[in-house]
Protein backbone atom coordinates (compact mmCIF):
# COMPACT_ATOMS: atom_id res chain seq x y z
CA UNK A 1 0.00 0.00 0.00
CA UNK A 2 1.18 3.58 -0.63
CA UNK A 3 2.65 5.78 2.09
CA UNK A 4 -0.19 8.02 3.29
CA UNK A 5 -0.28 11.08 5.52
CA UNK A 6 -2.20 10.05 8.66
CA UNK A 7 -4.06 13.34 8.61
CA UNK A 8 -5.57 12.67 5.19
CA UNK A 9 -6.61 9.11 4.52
CA UNK A 10 -7.45 9.79 0.87
CA UNK A 11 -4.31 11.74 0.06
CA UNK A 12 -2.38 9.95 -2.65
CA UNK A 13 -4.97 7.19 -3.09
CA UNK A 14 -6.00 6.34 -6.64
CA UNK A 15 -8.81 4.33 -8.16
CA UNK A 16 -6.40 1.49 -8.97
CA UNK A 17 -5.77 0.99 -5.24
CA UNK A 18 -9.43 0.23 -4.51
CA UNK A 19 -10.99 -1.10 -7.70
CA UNK A 20 -11.98 -4.71 -8.26
CA UNK A 21 -10.40 -6.21 -11.34
CA UNK A 22 -13.13 -8.78 -11.85
CA UNK A 23 -15.89 -7.22 -13.96
CA UNK A 24 -19.06 -9.32 -14.09
CA UNK A 25 -20.46 -9.15 -17.63
CA UNK A 26 -23.28 -10.76 -19.53
CA UNK A 27 -24.65 -10.37 -23.07
CA UNK A 28 -27.19 -7.58 -23.51
CA UNK A 29 -29.71 -10.13 -24.83
CA UNK A 30 -29.32 -12.43 -21.79
CA UNK A 31 -32.48 -13.03 -19.71
CA UNK A 32 -33.17 -11.25 -16.45
CA UNK A 33 -32.89 -14.61 -14.69
CA UNK A 34 -29.21 -14.80 -15.64
CA UNK A 35 -28.56 -11.30 -14.32
CA UNK A 36 -30.16 -12.25 -11.00
CA UNK A 37 -28.07 -15.41 -10.76
CA UNK A 38 -24.89 -13.46 -11.47
CA UNK A 39 -25.56 -10.82 -8.81
CA UNK A 40 -26.19 -13.55 -6.25
CA UNK A 41 -23.31 -15.83 -7.31
CA UNK A 42 -20.69 -13.10 -7.43
CA UNK A 43 -22.15 -11.03 -4.56
CA UNK A 44 -22.32 -7.83 -6.61
CA UNK A 45 -25.00 -5.18 -6.87
CA UNK A 46 -24.84 -4.83 -10.65
CA UNK A 47 -23.59 -6.52 -13.81
CA UNK A 48 -22.33 -4.99 -17.04
CA UNK A 49 -24.32 -5.70 -20.21
CA UNK A 50 -22.05 -6.03 -23.27
CA UNK A 51 -22.39 -6.64 -26.99
CA UNK A 52 -20.64 -9.31 -29.04
CA UNK A 53 -17.42 -7.26 -29.04
CA UNK A 54 -17.50 -6.91 -25.22
CA UNK A 55 -18.32 -3.21 -25.48
CA UNK A 56 -20.23 -2.05 -22.42
CA UNK A 57 -23.74 -0.99 -23.37
CA UNK A 58 -25.37 -0.58 -19.99
CA UNK A 59 -25.59 -1.59 -16.35
CA UNK A 60 -28.18 -3.87 -14.79
CA UNK A 61 -28.42 -3.27 -11.06
CA UNK A 62 -30.49 -4.91 -8.35
CA UNK A 63 -32.64 -1.78 -8.44
CA UNK A 64 -33.33 -2.38 -12.15
CA UNK A 65 -34.15 -6.03 -11.47
CA UNK A 66 -36.46 -5.03 -8.63
CA UNK A 67 -38.20 -2.64 -11.02
CA UNK A 68 -38.69 -5.46 -13.52
CA UNK A 69 -40.23 -7.60 -10.76
CA UNK A 70 -42.54 -4.75 -9.78
CA UNK A 71 -43.58 -4.28 -13.43
CA UNK A 72 -44.34 -8.03 -13.73
CA UNK A 73 -41.89 -8.52 -16.60
CA UNK A 74 -41.29 -12.13 -17.57
CA UNK A 75 -38.12 -13.55 -16.06
CA UNK A 76 -36.80 -14.37 -19.55
CA UNK A 77 -37.05 -10.75 -20.70
CA UNK A 78 -33.69 -9.56 -22.14
CA UNK A 79 -31.64 -7.40 -19.79
CA UNK A 80 -31.53 -4.73 -22.52
CA UNK A 81 -35.13 -3.92 -21.58
CA UNK A 82 -34.19 -2.70 -18.11
CA UNK A 83 -30.50 -1.79 -18.22
CA UNK A 84 -29.37 1.76 -17.52
CA UNK A 85 -26.78 3.09 -19.86
CA UNK A 86 -24.30 3.82 -21.00
CA UNK A 87 -21.98 2.87 -18.10
CA UNK A 88 -19.97 5.66 -16.49
CA UNK A 89 -16.18 5.44 -16.44
CA UNK A 90 -13.15 6.62 -14.56
CA UNK A 91 -9.43 6.05 -15.05
CA UNK A 92 -7.22 3.92 -12.78
CA UNK A 93 -5.06 6.96 -12.04
CA UNK A 94 -8.01 9.18 -11.02
CA UNK A 95 -8.12 10.09 -7.35
CA UNK A 96 -10.69 8.44 -5.12
CA UNK A 97 -11.93 11.91 -4.26
CA UNK A 98 -12.69 12.60 -7.92
CA UNK A 99 -14.37 9.21 -8.33
CA UNK A 100 -16.54 9.77 -5.25
CA UNK A 101 -17.54 13.19 -6.55
CA UNK A 102 -18.52 11.66 -9.90
CA UNK A 103 -20.58 8.95 -8.20
CA UNK A 104 -22.35 11.55 -6.09
CA UNK A 105 -22.94 13.90 -9.02
CA UNK A 106 -24.42 11.21 -11.26
CA UNK A 107 -26.21 9.48 -8.37
CA UNK A 108 -24.67 6.10 -9.16
CA UNK A 109 -23.10 3.50 -6.89
CA UNK A 110 -20.29 2.37 -9.20
CA UNK A 111 -17.92 3.46 -11.93
CA UNK A 112 -16.23 1.21 -14.44
CA UNK A 113 -12.51 1.64 -14.94
CA UNK A 114 -11.34 2.30 -18.48
CA UNK A 115 -8.02 0.95 -19.70
CA UNK A 116 -5.86 2.08 -22.59
CA UNK A 117 -8.42 1.49 -25.32
CA UNK A 118 -11.82 3.24 -25.51
CA UNK A 119 -13.64 -0.06 -24.93
CA UNK A 120 -11.09 -1.65 -22.60
CA UNK A 121 -12.78 -2.16 -19.20
CA UNK A 122 -10.25 -3.29 -16.62
CA UNK A 123 -12.13 -2.93 -13.33
CA UNK A 124 -15.05 -1.55 -11.36
CA UNK A 125 -15.15 0.79 -8.39
CA UNK A 126 -18.09 0.71 -5.96
CA UNK A 127 -18.70 1.92 -2.42
CA UNK A 128 -17.79 -1.44 -0.80
CA UNK A 129 -14.42 -1.34 -2.58
CA UNK A 130 -13.64 2.10 -1.17
CA UNK A 131 -14.67 1.05 2.33
CA UNK A 132 -12.54 -2.08 2.04
CA UNK A 133 -9.51 0.06 1.18
CA UNK A 134 -10.16 2.43 4.09
CA UNK A 135 -10.46 -0.55 6.40
CA UNK A 136 -7.17 -2.02 5.19
CA UNK A 137 -5.49 1.34 5.63
CA UNK A 138 -6.79 1.69 9.18
CA UNK A 139 -5.58 -1.79 10.15
CA UNK A 140 -2.07 -0.87 8.97
CA UNK A 141 -2.06 2.55 10.58
CA UNK A 142 0.20 2.96 13.63
CA UNK A 143 -2.93 4.15 15.43
CA UNK A 144 -4.65 0.90 14.54
CA UNK A 145 -8.40 0.43 14.88
CA UNK A 146 -7.74 -2.95 16.54
CA UNK A 147 -7.82 -1.59 20.03
CA UNK A 148 -4.75 0.02 21.59
CA UNK A 149 -2.65 2.39 19.50
CA UNK A 150 0.80 1.10 18.68
CA UNK A 151 2.37 4.49 19.25
CA UNK A 152 2.56 6.63 22.33
CA UNK A 153 0.26 9.62 22.61
CA UNK A 154 -3.18 10.66 23.82
CA UNK A 155 -6.06 8.19 23.57
CA UNK A 156 -7.64 7.98 20.14
CA UNK A 157 -10.77 10.00 19.50
CA UNK A 158 -12.61 7.44 17.44
CA UNK A 159 -15.60 8.15 15.23
CA UNK A 160 -18.83 6.63 16.50
CA UNK A 161 -21.48 4.84 14.48
CA UNK A 162 -24.06 7.58 15.13
CA UNK A 163 -21.76 10.16 13.51
CA UNK A 164 -21.83 8.35 10.18
CA UNK A 165 -25.23 6.60 10.08
CA UNK A 166 -28.32 7.73 8.18
CA UNK A 167 -30.65 8.84 11.03
CA UNK A 168 -33.77 7.28 9.60
CA UNK A 169 -35.34 3.82 9.63
CA UNK A 170 -37.96 2.77 7.09
CA UNK A 171 -40.09 -0.08 8.39
CA UNK A 172 -43.02 -2.20 7.25
CA UNK A 173 -44.83 -5.11 8.89
CA UNK A 174 -44.61 -8.86 8.35
CA UNK A 175 -47.91 -8.99 6.49
CA UNK A 176 -47.11 -6.15 4.10
CA UNK A 177 -46.64 -7.31 0.53
CA UNK A 178 -43.46 -7.40 -1.51
CA UNK A 179 -45.10 -4.88 -3.83
CA UNK A 180 -45.48 -2.42 -0.94
CA UNK A 181 -41.83 -3.00 0.01
CA UNK A 182 -40.64 -2.30 -3.52
CA UNK A 183 -42.69 0.90 -3.65
CA UNK A 184 -41.12 2.07 -0.40
CA UNK A 185 -37.56 1.22 -1.41
CA UNK A 186 -37.98 3.03 -4.71
CA UNK A 187 -39.51 6.11 -3.08
CA UNK A 188 -36.87 6.46 -0.37
CA UNK A 189 -33.91 5.11 -2.39
CA UNK A 190 -33.06 2.60 0.36
CA UNK A 191 -31.41 -0.76 -0.15
CA UNK A 192 -33.47 -2.63 2.44
CA UNK A 193 -36.46 -2.25 4.71
CA UNK A 194 -36.88 -3.25 8.34
CA UNK A 195 -39.71 -5.69 8.98
CA UNK A 196 -41.52 -5.53 12.32
CA UNK A 197 -43.87 -7.96 14.03
CA UNK A 198 -47.42 -7.15 15.13
CA UNK A 199 -46.06 -5.54 18.31
CA UNK A 200 -43.71 -3.26 16.37
CA UNK A 201 -40.55 -5.12 17.35
CA UNK A 202 -37.79 -5.77 14.77
CA UNK A 203 -38.39 -9.15 13.15
CA UNK A 204 -36.15 -9.17 10.10
CA UNK A 205 -35.11 -7.37 6.96
CA UNK A 206 -36.08 -7.50 3.29
CA UNK A 207 -33.30 -6.37 0.95
CA UNK A 208 -33.18 -6.02 -2.80
CA UNK A 209 -31.36 -9.35 -2.86
CA UNK A 210 -34.31 -10.98 -1.08
CA UNK A 211 -36.68 -9.38 -3.58
CA UNK A 212 -34.88 -10.45 -6.74
CA UNK A 213 -34.47 -13.95 -5.31
CA UNK A 214 -38.26 -14.05 -4.86
CA UNK A 215 -38.57 -12.85 -8.48
CA UNK A 216 -36.29 -15.65 -9.67
CA UNK A 217 -38.35 -18.22 -7.75
CA UNK A 218 -41.61 -16.96 -9.24
CA UNK A 219 -43.22 -15.62 -6.07
CA UNK A 220 -46.08 -13.20 -6.77
CA UNK A 221 -45.63 -9.60 -5.69
CA UNK A 222 -48.51 -9.91 -3.21
CA UNK A 223 -46.45 -12.37 -1.15
CA UNK A 224 -46.17 -11.19 2.49
CA UNK A 225 -42.78 -9.99 3.72
CA UNK A 226 -42.49 -12.73 6.33
CA UNK A 227 -42.09 -15.29 3.52
CA UNK A 228 -38.83 -13.84 2.22
CA UNK A 229 -37.33 -11.74 5.01
CA UNK A 230 -33.89 -12.44 6.41
CA UNK A 231 -33.77 -12.93 10.18
CA UNK A 232 -32.68 -11.34 12.41
CA UNK A 233 -32.21 -7.65 11.68
CA UNK A 234 -28.60 -7.18 12.85
CA UNK A 235 -28.12 -3.99 14.85
CA UNK A 236 -25.26 -2.12 16.50
CA UNK A 237 -25.19 0.44 19.30
CA UNK A 238 -24.98 3.99 17.94
CA UNK A 239 -22.36 4.74 20.58
CA UNK A 240 -20.07 1.95 19.38
CA UNK A 241 -16.82 2.81 17.56
CA UNK A 242 -17.19 2.90 13.79
CA UNK A 243 -14.25 0.49 13.58
CA UNK A 244 -16.22 -2.25 15.36
CA UNK A 245 -19.20 -1.85 13.02
CA UNK A 246 -16.94 -1.97 9.97
CA UNK A 247 -15.32 -5.16 11.20
CA UNK A 248 -18.75 -6.77 11.56
CA UNK A 249 -19.90 -5.64 8.11
CA UNK A 250 -16.76 -6.68 6.27
CA UNK A 251 -16.31 -10.10 7.84
CA UNK A 252 -20.03 -10.95 7.82
CA UNK A 253 -20.35 -9.63 4.22
CA UNK A 254 -23.12 -7.18 5.19
CA UNK A 255 -23.94 -4.01 3.30
CA UNK A 256 -25.79 -2.40 6.19
CA UNK A 257 -26.43 -2.55 9.92
CA UNK A 258 -29.33 -1.05 11.82
CA UNK A 259 -28.40 1.26 14.65
CA UNK A 260 -30.06 1.35 18.05
CA UNK A 261 -30.07 3.65 21.03
CA UNK A 262 -30.37 2.22 24.57
CA UNK A 263 -32.06 -1.01 23.40
CA UNK A 264 -31.82 -3.21 20.28
CA UNK A 265 -35.56 -2.74 19.88
CA UNK A 266 -35.17 1.05 19.65
CA UNK A 267 -33.75 1.44 16.15
CA UNK A 268 -32.82 5.00 15.23
CA UNK A 269 -30.78 4.71 12.05
CA UNK A 270 -28.97 2.66 9.43
CA UNK A 271 -25.24 2.38 8.76
CA UNK A 272 -24.46 1.36 5.18
CA UNK A 273 -21.22 0.91 3.28
CA UNK A 274 -22.21 3.86 1.10
CA UNK A 275 -22.52 6.02 4.24
CA UNK A 276 -19.01 5.06 5.28
CA UNK A 277 -17.56 5.67 1.80
CA UNK A 278 -19.15 9.11 1.53
CA UNK A 279 -17.75 9.97 4.96
CA UNK A 280 -14.29 10.03 3.36
CA UNK A 281 -12.40 9.29 6.53
CA UNK A 282 -10.73 6.59 8.49
CA UNK A 283 -12.13 5.38 11.78
CA UNK A 284 -10.58 7.97 14.08
CA UNK A 285 -9.85 11.68 13.99
CA UNK A 286 -6.28 11.05 12.96
CA UNK A 287 -7.85 11.31 9.50
CA UNK A 288 -9.97 14.38 10.24
CA UNK A 289 -8.49 16.50 7.45
CA UNK A 290 -9.91 14.15 4.82
CA UNK A 291 -13.42 14.03 6.25
CA UNK A 292 -16.20 15.91 4.50
CA UNK A 293 -19.54 16.48 6.17
CA UNK A 294 -21.86 13.57 5.44
CA UNK A 295 -24.65 15.96 4.56
CA UNK A 296 -22.48 17.51 1.86
CA UNK A 297 -21.51 14.23 0.27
Amino acid sequence: MPVIDHRNVLKGLRVQEAMRRQVIRLPWEAPLAQAIRYTIKYKVNAVLAVDDDQVGLGVVSKTDLMGAYYAHLLIDTPVAAVMAGPPLFCRPTDTLDAALDAMRRHRVHRLYVQGEGPHDIIGVLAYPDIVGLLYRYCTRCDRSLKGKARTAGPPLDRFLVREVMTPEVYALQENDTLQAIMEGLAAYRFGAVLITDRDGRPAGIVSKTDLITAYLHGLPTDTPARRVMTKPAIAVDGGAPLAEALTTMIFADLHRLFVYRDSPENLVGVLSLSDVARFRSGTCRACLVSRIRVGAA
